[in-house]
């Protein structure tokens, strides 16, 4: 394996492309909306793409958007972080540059006061106003190929990752740092955790040689989840509190992934019983594919997008 592949996407492709898009004309893409929204209409699975629409934006009441910023003054220049801006403007140059928007980037676990586009928000709650697009994406949408089958990894949990300030991650190490299940550290060498902890990041091709991989949340979700979800190994958590594009809050505990209990007791129950029930542990596998498989078809993530948008700017007065 080359040293430098790691499994996750290579983020010089991601700029090359991204960078490259902002030579093309805004009036290129907004002339294309209306038929590429009509054309959208013709697919067999349009009602499921209403249906996700719906996820992302649950606005049901029109709201004035008094503030925000105007679609023409959204630059780059201004970013704070690069790669929201990219994902963003990806489907906001398709509208009326005079429409205006907010927005909160960054690991979001509040509803903010006015309608806004988020990269993530709460599950539960009324969370109208948390309006979600495929953000950060070239980091947290990353599909693994895995080549070992699931009675071919080892009985393992493994989980590699920042822990510091982050309270669930550090109630976990304290729990089961030594548990002979488990292989955990600490990527985070600036934390102020234990120092037995720390330990050097790893490529996600290490982590597929176990049977269970921990995603559990950190600032908001856990970013790896999607790709464990892609692979042959199992996610571990406890039932999802925030939610992004992937739509966390509608995972299937024990369908989806091993659900344990918020306090972690029942890990060491769980982890046995699916290693004594591999049928089942592969179901969970094969179910886990099919849910990542949706968010792979870039035609389908792009119609949703602009629709998702077109929504909030009706919703907004402004179409």
């Amino acid at each position: 394996m080359n040293s430098f592949n790691t499994g996750k996407n290579p983020k010089w492709i991601y700029y090359l492309k991204s960078y490259s898009s902002l030579l093309i004309p805004d009036y290129f893409f907004q002339r294309k909306l209306n038929s590429k929204l009509e054309k959208a209409k013709q697919r067999d699975d349009y009602q499921k793409i209403l249906a996700r629409v719906d996820y992302y934006n649950k606005l049901n009441l029109n709201y004035d958007i008094k503030e925000g910023v105007k679609i023409k003054n959204f630059k780059l220049k201004d970013a704070v972080n690069k790669v929201y801006f990219f994902d963003s403007y990806e489907y906001l140059r398709y509208f009326n540059p005079a429409f205006r928007f907010s927005h909160e980037f960054g690991d979001i676990t509040y509803i903010p006061k006015k309608p806004s586009i988020l990269k993530s928000r709460p599950v539960a709650g009324n969370n109208h106003n948390s309006i979600l697009l495929k953000l950060n994406k070239v980091r947290h949408f990353i599909k693994v190929t895995d080549q070992l089958e699931f009675q071919d990894k080892e009985n393992k949990l493994f989980f590699r990752g920042k822990v510091g300030n982050k309270k669930q991650r550090e109630l976990f190490f304290k729990m089961y740092f030594n548990h002979p299940m488990c292989n955990l550290g600490d990527t985070d060498s600036r934390s102020n955790g234990p120092k037995a902890w720390k330990t050097p990041k790893t490529n996600i091709y290490n982590f597929l040689n176990y049977k269970f991989i921990l995603a559990i949340e950190g600032n908001d979700v856990g970013s790896n989840l999607k790709w464990v979800m892609s692979s042959n190994s199992i996610a571990v958590m406890p039932k999802p509190t925030y939610e992004t594009w992937f739509m966390e809050g509608q995972l299937l505990p024990n369908i989806h992934y091993i659900e344990i209990k918020p306090d972690f007791s029942d890990l060491e129950e769980k982890l046995n019983y699916y290693i004594n029930h591999p049928l089942e542990a592969e179901q969970i596998i094969t179910n886990a594919n099919n849910y990542v498989k949706e968010f792979w078809d870039k035609d389908k993530e792009d119609i949703i997008s602009l629709l998702v948008l077109k929504k909030y700017f009706e919703k907004t007065n402004q179409m």
